[in-house]
């Protein structure tokens, strides 16, 4: 193999390919990253046996095909430090040599015969889906997804496929995230998929324009996404996803429509004076507006007023705040909060495709 890669373009795929290669497994292989050099650009590939990644550089020339096998973290590290424009790389046997205007470095490489296949896109995806609204509806929800959690079900984020809206649906137990998102195109019967938050990482890491289609094939053991750059291919969970239609409220009659970005401020400076003990702060809606309050025992208290219309009765209910800075940041400027008691959930709402439902907590 010998071509010219340019630096920051080979950085960027690296970087793509690390949050794939695991950090610690029985299995070095797998902390390899794949570098294969063909006549249309450098295709970098990095696995680990549930997620794997193939990352096309195409701002490179290739004089001599080849791959070759080294480990994914001191490539990566060579490429982000070096100072130049463009870096030769070149294969002797399984060794690579990585080449600067001062600078030459030599990788010992293992067997690529021994890396595992990674799978492909084959056939004809079942959704074109821009980009920009993939993002959207990744990042509206995967942030309420469970972590380490018994139920690996709700690990990631389940995907609902009707006709040509895809809908994205997280809860951890506490809270429940829904996003929605339309496709540009959607062939076949509707479908539902368990994504690994992890697989949904890797692609929210990509550099993508927001207009780019983005192809999604589901199978009944696996989502891959492509792009013009990137494959990503990934496992899903196993289980049964909760019946998230039962968990939102039907019966809310108290509504408040704040600004989003004022709201969000509240909350983050209220959530100042909270600690480990008093990880709640109280919300106390009446006529003159929305009081937010806490208080860390030994610390002090805080006290932020927000105006905001409201007309029904008055009422304090707390929340985790962490929780609902989460949703907040991914919310448009237009929210709604609907309540019912002080000991059940509230509804936050952005228009028509985002839906969030989180748990009060006992202040008392």
């Amino acid at each position: 193999m010998k071509a010219i890669c340019d630096r920051v373009m080979l950085n960027d795929a690296l970087n793509a390919a690390l949050t794939v290669t695991p950090t610690r497994t029985p299995k070095p292989i797998l902390q390899c990253v794949r570098v294969t050099a063909e006549k249309a650009g450098l295709i970098l590939t990095a696995y680990d046996q549930e997620l794997g990644l193939r990352y096309r550089v195409k701002e490179v020339e290739v004089s001599k095909p080849g791959e070759v096998l080294v480990m994914a973290d001191r490539l990566a590290a060579i490429v982000r430090d070096s100072p130049d424009e463009t870096l030769a790389l070149e294969t002797d046997g399984s060794t690579c040599h990585v080449r600067g205007a001062d600078s030459h470095f030599q990788i010992y490489g293992q067997d690529v015969r021994e890396f595992p296949p990674v799978p492909d896109l084959e056939g004809e995806p079942d959704l074109k889906i821009q980009a920009g609204a993939l993002r959207s509806g990744i990042e509206r929800t995967i942030f309420a997804a469970a972590r380490e959690s018994t139920r690996y079900a709700i690990n990631g984020v389940l995907w609902e496929k009707r006709g040509k809206r895809l809908q994205f649906i997280a809860t951890d137990g506490r809270r429940l995230a829904k996003a929605a998102a339309s496709a540009d195109k959607a062939v076949g019967s509707d479908a539902e998929a368990i994504v690994p938050s992890k697989a949904m990482s890797t692609f929210l890491r990509l550099h993508v324009a927001p207009d780019e289609l983005i192809d999604v094939k589901m199978t009944a053991n696996q989502i891959i996404l492509r792009s013009d750059r990137a494959t990503i291919s990934s496992v899903l969970l196993e289980g049964h996803f909760p019946d998230y239609e039962k968990v939102v409220p039907t019966d809310c009659d108290k509504k408040i429509e704040p600004d989003a970005a004022e709201f969000l401020s509240a909350v983050k400076r209220a959530a100042l004076l909270t600690n480990e003990e008093s990880k709640g702060v109280r919300i106390a809606l009446s006529s003159d507006g929305i009081v937010f309050s806490s208080r860390a025992p030994q610390q002090g208290e805080a006290t932020i007023r927000l105006a905001a219309k409201y007309s029904g009765p008055a009422m304090e209910i707390g929340f985790n705040p962490t929780f609902l800075m989460d949703a907040l940041k991914v919310c448009g400027e237009n929210i709604v909060f609907e309540l019912k008691e002080p000991n059940k959930p509230g509804i936050l709402r952005c228009g028509t495709e985002f839906l969030y439902v989180v748990m009060p907590v006992n202040l008392s």
